[in-house]
């Protein structure tokens, strides 16, 4: 059978049968945004990044890197999809319509589309989002015109996704104990001669043991010099006596991660380690005093880098002490609604959800991390994850 006898054979068995949420979650996540899109004069949203389509549908699969969208108008949800995606599409997702074109023939997309989209002259993007293709922007420009489209897609969505409903705090809590149980695995087995590999190979096995979906992200591991690299991940290095070993982990549950740091020694800390342990200790405490609603990310971000500054000319730190999470795919578990950097305007909400990634990098030397992820309340951050902001030591 071709795809479109599959899609209809898969429903009659199967349809809906992996939603994440109850349907009254999504209803009322599509109130919120059909509301916003009136307020913004939009008659449609075309979406392409795939936590997006997830908020709104429940679609999730592993394979991100096709074209995949929906369009959202004031009475229907039609989500496209590549026949490979046919099965995720039928049993993950609660939409209207299904369009499906073959895997192996782009040139299907535009048609179907276009005359999805005819009937509106204001359409939402996200220009700056996932999964937005040139060549399909392009082409519907083409056929509709470019007056059609604006930019304020993206915004429209960060604004409501940065806040989390009870459902999607219950989800990042559930992440946070995963996350836990991976980190703690994988800190038992450090001991030098250990290699990083190894760690990172206990931790991914506790996190998936204990119930985590594929990762957004798979678990960081370095140890020693390759601490104060940023971005780079286990490769095979022998932990050496006395090291530093860097471990940031996030578990996903239903799409969710609540991403942790924790740092161990393979042997006894010196007492620079401790001292910037201390720092990342310090930074935390006034993070989580200024996380309140009405206060901007910025006057967070400044107060941070207040307690940073004596140590700003000696050790890195990314400028970014805070960004939000929530539901994502691979690459990244980084949500992208919100930073807490200096110039982000934007205003602390109850219920916004923010990971903390505190790590300290001396270059060429170490570095030290811890972080949890933290949500805003009236009284100020309060922590989802459980770290204990030690650094953890080997005894023979």
């Amino acid at each position: 059978m071709d795809h479109h006898a599959y899609r209809h054979a898969l429903a009659a068995h199967l349809a809906a049968s992996e939603l994440p949420f109850p349907p009254a979650e999504f209803a009322a996540r599509l109130s919120r945004v059909r509301g916003a899109m009136g307020a913004a004069g939009l008659e449609a949203l075309l979406l392409t990044d795939p936590a997006d389509i997830f908020y709104l549908t429940g679609y999730h699969t592993f394979e991100v890197s096709v074209h995949t969208c929906l369009v959202v108008s004031s009475d229907r949800l039609v989500l496209q999809v590549p026949s490979i995606e046919t099965g995720p599409a039928v049993v993950t997702a609660t939409v209207d319509e299904i369009l499906g074109y073959r895997w192996e023939g782009v040139e299907e997309v535009i048609e179907p589309l276009t005359e999805t989209l005819a009937p509106f002259h204001a359409i939402g993007l996200d220009a700056f989002g996932a999964g937005l293709r040139h060549g399909v922007i392009r082409e519907l420009q083409a056929r509709l015109g470019a007056g059609r489209f604006s930019d304020d897609g993206g915004e429209l969505l960060d604004r409501l996704r940065i806040v989390k409903s009870p459902a999607e705090l219950d989800c990042l809590r559930e992440s946070a104990r995963l996350t836990s149980e991976g980190l703690r695995a994988a800190i038992a087995i450090i001991a030098p001669g250990v290699t990083d590999n190894e760690v990172a190979a206990e931790g991914s096995r506790a996190l998936l043991a204990a119930g985590s979906e594929f990762m957004s992200l798979q678990p960081i591991v370095t140890a020693g010099r390759r601490i104060s690299v940023i971005h780079v991940n286990h490769k095979r290095n022998v932990i050496g006596e006395d090291e530093p070993v860097f471990l940031e982990f996030g578990a996903a549950f239903q799409r969710y991660t609540a991403p942790m740091m924790r740092t161990a020694v393979a042997g006894r800390a010196s007492p620079e380690m401790q001292a910037l342990r201390d720092v990342c200790r310090a930074l935390y405490e006034v993070l989580l005093r200024e996380m309140r609603p009405g206060t901007s990310f910025d006057a967070a971000a400044r107060a941070a880098e207040a307690v940073l500054a004596p140590h700003a000319a000696r050790v890195f730190h990314s400028g970014v002490f805070g960004y939000a999470v929530g539901a994502q795919f691979p690459p990244s578990w980084v949500e992208g609604t919100g930073y807490i950097a200096r110039g982000q305007h934007r205003e602390f909400a109850a219920d916004m959800v923010f990971h903390l990634p505190l790590c300290l990098r001396l270059p060429g030397e170490w570095g030290i991390g811890l972080s949890d992820t933290v949500r805003v309340t009236p009284e100020g951050g309060v922590p989802l994850t459980d770290n204990d902001w030690r650094l953890h030591e080997w005894e023979d």
